[in-house]
């Protein structure tokens, strides 16, 4: 039983510093733009690389590059174009700082059907098989709430992909 809360706990923890570290990129994004472009004390990985194109996968909320760098994905993107896990994904990233996505590389995809559901803060969706967790974006912008039915997209040949995309509320 302990064991079984710590890993919990890790995840949840995990999960928090992931979103952390998108809100703290977003955020030097915001004061590099009000700053008028000038560079910033200290340097971020995107700027790095501005005027560049890197491809990455999908992790579920953010992009991986090759080099194991992560970039924020827009939540509201990634909820309206349905990105699943391992989803290939092209970045744009302009001289002024700003970050076009595209999806080049979709994986194969599944539907389940599930309920939804929230504990510690976040939302999941629990099907026959287990429960997947989704973006807050998802669960807006679909109108679901709590215990509604949904439909969600898994990859197909990832079983242990922890993120699902809401395809419909039902």
């Amino acid at each position: 039983m302990a064991i079984e809360l710590e890993e919990k706990e890790i995840k949840r923890l995990s999960s928090l510093i992931a979103d952390a570290e998108i809100n703290l990129a977003a955020a030097k994004e915001v004061l590099k733009s009000i700053a008028g472009g000038e560079a910033l004390p200290s340097r971020t990985p995107t700027e790095e690389v501005a005027g560049k194109v890197i491809e990455g996968i999908f992790d579920g909320q953010v992009m991986v590059g090759p080099d194991g760098k992560t970039y924020p994905v827009p939540a509201n993107y990634a909820s309206k174009s349905k990105l699943v896990e391992g989803d290939i994904l092209k970045l744009t990233i302009d001289e002024d700082g700003s970050f076009i996505y595209k999806q080049i590389g979709p994986v194969a995809r599944r539907q389940l059907i599930g309920t939804l559901t929230q504990h510690d803060g976040a939302y999941f969706v629990e099907s026959s098989e287990r429960e997947y967790r989704v973006l807050l974006a998802s669960v807006t912008f679909f109108k679901v709430k709590l215990g509604d039915s949904v439909s969600i997209v898994v990859p197909e040949d990832n079983r242990e992909a922890e993120w699902a995309a809401v395809e419909a509320a039902l």
